[in-house]
């Protein structure tokens, strides 16, 4: 299995998470602002068959999906220095929905999920905000988006973004933090660091998931955790 995360995740972190698959770390520099620099979730869109790639993704990094033998195809925007424009490929997608402020989704993302309907958010970092999970269920720490899934009668849990750690901003979000994989959510910190630790914890063993605490620290948001099997 291959795992695409951002380079400046916690090592600890990075160790856990190497027992599971072989890191592609990510980093770059100049194409948007030092604390998402690293974010997959910033240059990559994950659909169900493939990855969509922001066209100014670092070479070296299709060099390694090209080695890896990983299904990707390129989108048309780039992704930008300043919000909106760095948000375009932060668009979260469950079995039956893609979430998004749609206005700016690059738009082979919007292609991609023709068959899905498509719910328009007013938050642009939709999946640093949202995890999605099975049987439509999902994690937000964006009360926005929280309002608009509970309006759509969605299974949603909402969780406080304080004391997730985002360097150079006051907090980050629950689904740069985390990760899905099959039967797993990978969670970089402890829950036990959260104020909302059992609430979360409840939601995830109702829907079947194992918990994987990546270190033992607060939860640090990292851009989310991307798996390719």
């Amino acid at each position: 299995m291959q795992i695409i995360i951002d380079r400046k995740m916690p090592e600890e972190a990075k160790k856990t998470l190497k027992g599971y698959g072989d890191l592609i770390e990510l980093s770059t520099s100049g194409i948007t602002y030092e604390a998402i620099s690293g974010h997959p979730d910033i240059f990559f869109f994950q659909s169900a068959s493939r990855l969509i790639a922001a066209p100014n993704l670092p070479g070296e990094y299709f060099s390694i999906l090209d080695e890896k033998k990983i299904n990707y195809t390129i989108g048309h925007l780039p992704a930008g220095k300043k919000y909106p424009e760095t948000a375009r490929y932060n668009a979260a997608a469950s079995e039956n929905f893609l979430i998004h402020r749609t206005d700016i989704t690059e738009k082979k993302i919007l292609m991609d999920s023709e068959d899905k309907e498509t719910l328009h958010v007013k938050q642009g970092y939709c999946r640093c905000s949202l995890l999605p999970l099975r049987m439509e269920s999902f994690i937000t720490s964006d009360e926005g988006i929280y309002k608009a899934l509970k309006n759509r009668g969605l299974n949603v849990l909402y969780v406080s973004p304080e004391g997730i750690l985002l360097p150079g901003f006051s907090h980050g979000f629950i689904g740069g933090a985390c990760g899905v994989s099959d039967d797993r959510v990978f969670i970089t910190g402890s829950l036990s660091c959260h104020r909302q630790a059992d609430e979360i914890k409840g939601f995830m063993n109702c829907l079947g998931y194992e918990t994987v605490e990546l270190y033992d620290g607060p939860l640090f948001d990292v851009g989310s955790i991307i798996f390719l099997n």
